[in-house]
Order: structure tokens, then C-alpha cells, then sequence
């Protein structure tokens, strides 16, 4: 399997184990999709995906410099693992356990279920899910957030051969495949101030598991209600997929009313971000005529900072 960050310390991922252990428990019928006319016919063996600790390292992503080994069931920004196989592009399998939901699963992060000999791409997307969201896997190489927002994703293919009914252990490491934009005013709030949106001047909020590289190029608009009272500073985050590990693109910010009137805008050009990392844009969002003074700062193994 391709791994990303080959050269950095911040891989983040997932250990998954593929067996025939026929105890477990699989997701609630109303989850789970099998599509009987998609399967060969001919013998078939019991399979098991157990999604174990995984070791999260965080000094390059969020804000604790620390690392720490994680079960899915308590890392809090992962609510949603999906599981899928395909035989070539035809999905033959695919379902979907839910954190907040415990009838989505028995134990969550294990899964079971029975195939057919065969080969198939084995694809496993663990990310956040808040209220509202939409998420497609519509094949290995694409899948979208389709409501408004990109949360935290983590992502893997692989190609698994059952060859006999015997029991086998695969493994897989899942990667954390977006970038994270945080943007802090170093002003404060004022009165009437009701959102903060933001457009992407590229990347996508498609991208394809298999490499979690972006599909797409054109950018998105996502909003933001801040929650910080009048004359305090704000802080906003949001998410994307990158359509090279590297990535430069401008970021417009506009402050709207309750009307969705535009009350300032601020445009924040050419700004690096990287897989894995997160940029940090900061300066005055709620003063007329601030003048806009950038400075990148290009250390990946810490925060990118601009100011502005």
C-alpha cells in the first residue's frame, strides 16, 4: 500500500485485521449493503475487519504536541467508519457504523462478514459526522462530502485476495487525508456580525480513497456562526482536500450579517497548506481599511502561520 508522508513523523492512522474470526458481530441490517448479484458464485469464507488502537500523532495537526496510542471508540474525531469491497468498480459490499448509533454496530471499529473467493479493493474511511452531513463512497477512487462542510477524513485502499476459506490477517494504515485552515481575528467581534465564510480558491471536497488526493480543482464556499460574544476574537476552522500533498491557493474571507450582507472582506492570496498540517491565518477581520500584511511562515514541522 502507497503510504503518504513518507518523510514526516505525523502519520495518522488506523490498524486493520483481516481474519475469519466468526464471533464477532456485524452492522444492523438497516446499514449494511450486500449486493448478491455483484458476487460470484462458488465458495465463500467468513471474514472478519477488526479496526484496532491506532497510533495518533498529533504534533503536526492539532494543537496538543503530543502522541498517543487511540481506540476508535474514544478518539472524538472519528464518529463514522465506513467499510466497502469492490470487484473491480462493482461495489459487492459496504456499510457504515455510526458512533452516536450504537444499532450500527456491536462493538464499534469490528465488522463481519462473508465474500466469496476472489480478489477485491477493500476500501476503509474513518471521519467525523456532525449533524446535517452527507458523505458518498461511490467507487476506490471517489468519494465526497456533499453536504456543505469536509471533516476530519482518514482513508486507505487495499487489495485483498481470498483464496480459501482459511483464516488470514491482513493490515492497513489509515492516513489523515485533509488539510486544516484555522483562522483566528486579532480583533474583536462586533455587533451584527453573524457569519464567517470562507472560499477555497482550490482543492475540492471530492477526493479519491485510494490516494487521498482531491478529485477536482475548483475550490468550495463553506460558513461559519462564531460563538465568541461581541469584542472577543474569534476562532474558525474548516477542512479540505488537497489535490497535491503541497498546495497553494488564495482564501477569501467575508464577514456577513444575519442578511448574509457582506459587512468585510479580506483576501488572503497565495496560501501554503499541506497534508496532515494546518495553516493558521490571523489578523483583523472587523476593521474598515485594515491594511493586509502577510507573513508565511514555511515550517512544516509546526504551524503555518500567516498574518494578515
Amino acid at each position: 500500500m502507497k503510504k503518504f508522508y513518507s518523510n514526516s513523523a505525523a502519520l495518522c492512522g488506523f490498524a486493520l485485521l483481516l481474519g475469519t474470526m466468526v464471533n464477532l458481530s456485524s452492522c444492523s441490517d438497516a446499514e449494511e449493503v450486500m449486493n448478491p448479484s455483484n458476487l460470484s458464485t462458488g465458495p465463500s469464507a467468513p471474514v472478519s475487519v477488526h479496526v484496532s488502537d491506532f497510533s495518533i500523532s498529533t504534533e503536526d495537526f492539532a494543537e496538543s504536541r503530543t502522541r498517543a496510542v487511540e481506540n476508535p471508540s474514544t478518539y472524538k474525531d472519528v464518529q463514522a467508519l465506513t467499510l466497502a469491497f469492490y470487484s473491480g468498480t462493482t461495489e459487492v459490499y459496504s456499510t457504515t457504523q455510526l458512533k452516536s448509533d450504537e444499532t450500527t454496530f456491536t462493538t464499534f471499529g469490528e465488522f463481519s462478514l462473508t465474500l466469496p473467493l476472489g480478489s477485491y479493493t477493500m476500501v476503509v474511511i474513518a471521519r467525523d459526522s456532525l449533524a446535517g452531513d452527507t458523505f458518498t463512497l461511490t467507487s476506490p477512487t471517489l468519494a465526497a462530502f456533499t453536504s456543505e462542510k469536509v471533516r476530519e477524513t482518514f482513508s486507505a485502499t487495499q487489495v485483498v485476495s481470498i483464496t480459501s476459506t482459511a483464516a488470514q490477517d491482513l493490515s492497513i494504515m489509515l492516513n489523515r487525508v485533509v488539510t486544516k485552515l484555522l483562522v483566528e481575528s486579532s480583533d474583536g467581534r462586533i455587533d451584527g456580525v453573524a457569519k464567517i465564510r470562507t472560499t477555497y480558491g482550490a482543492g475540492s471536497k471530492s477526493f479519491d480513497p485510494s490516494t487521498g488526493l482531491a478529485v477536482g480543482n475548483t475550490g468550495f464556499v463553506m460558513t461559519n456562526s462564531p460563538k465568541a460574544s461581541i469584542g472577543s476574537p474569534i476562532q474558525i476552522s474548516s477542512f479540505a482536500f488537497l489535490t497535491t500533498d503541497e498546495q497553494t491557493m488564495d482564501i477569501t474571507l467575508d464577514v456577513l450579517d444575519t442578511n448574509d450582507q457582506v459587512l468585510f472582506t479580506k483576501v488572503v492570496n497565495n496560501v501554503p497548506f499541506k497534508r496532515n498540517r494546518k495553516t493558521l491565518l490571523r489578523g483583523p477581520l472587523f476593521t474598515a481599511g485594515a491594511t493586509s500584511t502577510f507573513t508565511i511562515e514555511t515550517a512544516w514541522l509546526d504551524d503555518v502561520v500567516v498574518n494578515f
